[in-house]
């Protein structure tokens, strides 16, 4: 596929995924999903982390509703076809990834842009960044899992004020809210996300089921997850990456991660 709403490139084993439109701050059309479904899926086999960046003073405005698709003059209109076509699968494509995820947030994360940036394992904001659950103001609900990533991350009752009153969360309050992992200066964030994916890139293959560790732990009742965990403690056990970290350990040295 020729990417014309992305960039992709690897960078020291990190897939680093960029939405490019600018002009329309990077707003979340059919194509931009495609390619970003398509992007996401090529990462699992050519990386080791990927990161989720932007290009130009935005990381995501939501879904473009300018793009030609919406006609308001139609009495069958039905937007919750382009969710379950391309959106939900890109959120759910995220949620299973085998590689950590990183999100580096910009400016406005707004709609299907801030599900998104929620669905990473490390979400590292701009100061300039804010996120924004715009749809009450366009008659909408909530998509593109919204409701589930901010209710497990900072409540029910914190969740249903972004959402029911529609107002912007600085990327300082969701820190303090506990809905993203750090802040740091505009200038720094393309390097300082940048480096926590290299980290996560070079760390062993056990990192993957980590995360997929957390995310079933969201839904699993005790029992199950306990169940889940000792599946995985059997598969990590059996790689070449707990080998040689067990090796490092007693060798007195950092390991070397293969990812294998």
């Amino acid at each position: 596929m020729t990417y014309t709403r992305i960039t992709y490139e690897i960078q020291n084993d990190v897939a680093v995924l960029r939405l490019n439109d600018p002009p329309s701050l990077n707003a979340a059309s059919l194509e931009m999903a495609d390619e970003l479904l398509h992007a996401v899926d090529r990462a699992q086999h050519e990386s080791r982390a990927l990161l989720i960046g932007s290009v130009g003073r935005a990381f995501c405005s939501g879904a473009n509703l300018t793009a030609g698709r919406l006609d308001p003059d139609d009495p069958q209109r039905d937007l919750g076809a382009p969710l379950e076509t391309h959106f939900n699968p890109l959120i759910l494509r995220l949620r299973d990834s085998k590689v950590p995820v990183v999100t580096a947030v910009r400016g406005a994360a707004a709609g299907v842009g801030a599900s998104i940036a929620l669905c990473a394992d490390i979400i590292v904001a701009g100061e300039s960044a804010y996120f924004y659950q715009a749809f009450r103001h366009v008659g909408l609900v909530p998509d593109a899992g919204a409701a589930y990533l901010l209710s497990r991350a900072v409540g029910r009752v914190r969740a249903m004020e972004l959402m029911l009153l529609g107002e912007k969360l600085p990327a300082a309050k969701a820190l303090a809210w506990g809905l993203i992992t750090r802040v740091v200066a505009d200038a720094e964030l393309d390097a300082s996300a940048l480096g926590i994916a290299e980290q996560l890139a070079h760390g062993p293959l056990a990192l993957g089921m980590i995360r997929r560790g957390a995310w079933s732990a969201l839904d699993l009742d005790l029992e199950r997850e306990l169940a889940h965990e000792r599946e995985q403690q059997c598969a990590a056990g059996r790689t070449a990456d707990f080998v040689e970290g067990v090796t490092a350990f007693r060798e007195k040295r950092t390991a070397r991660f293969k990812g294998a």
